[in-house]
């Protein structure tokens, strides 16, 4: 029965919650600016359906995709606007994705030289874990296997091919630590 309703919330994201309103949208009526999360509130009912676990106050983008397949997101954590987020992706507490983020978890195979890329088909599943308290700017990219530590700022358009130790701030392509967050342990 549990299968049923995940696939009616995915069948209602797709028609309705892509197309509500952002998760917060501010209306003005005479002197007064009312802030309203309608959005924000459907979309995150329809995902507590759908995802493997789904903790509490999480935040679904405006169409934000996900797989229905092993995906755990943690407490207070949100996926931006048209990010990807694929199976078997864990996501930690207070996670903030940004928009347009891709995470990937598997790449076709290339090691026959004798049949064409898109004929060898893909490699073995390889999920991501994100840790807590992790920021993750606009336009990254996460390949698969990658694990990132928790308290963690991936900067903006960073592509992510490697392991991100706790409190790592990392930049660029492909994504390199310029520094930590503090003096905590990088482990």
């Amino acid at each position: 029965m549990k299968n049923v309703f995940k696939y009616i919330a995915a069948l209602l994201m797709i028609t309705i919650g892509h197309h509500l309103p952002p998760s917060w949208k501010e209306i003005k009526i005479g002197n007064f600016r009312i802030k309203m999360y309608f959005g924000r509130y459907v979309r995150g009912w329809m995902a507590k359906y759908m995802l493997h676990k789904c903790g509490e106050n999480i935040d679904i983008q405006k169409k934000a995709h996900f797989s229905l397949t092993g995906v755990e997101i943690g407490n207070n954590s949100g996926i931006g606007s048209f990010s990807v987020v694929p199976s078997y992706t864990k996501i930690g507490n207070d996670v903030m994705i940004g928009p347009n983020v891709i995470i990937y978890n598997q790449n076709h195979k290339f090691d026959n030289l004798d049949v064409p890329i898109w004929r060898q088909g893909f490699s073995e599943i390889r999920p991501v874990t994100i840790g807590n308290d992790v920021w993750i700017g606009g336009h990254v990219i996460i390949l698969p296997g990658v694990k990132i530590g928790d308290g963690c700022i991936i900067g903006a358009g960073a592509v992510v091919a490697k392991d991100v130790p706790n409190y790592a701030i990392v930049v660029g392509n492909p994504a390199k630590i310029v520094k930590y967050r503090n003096y905590k342990e990088n482990n």
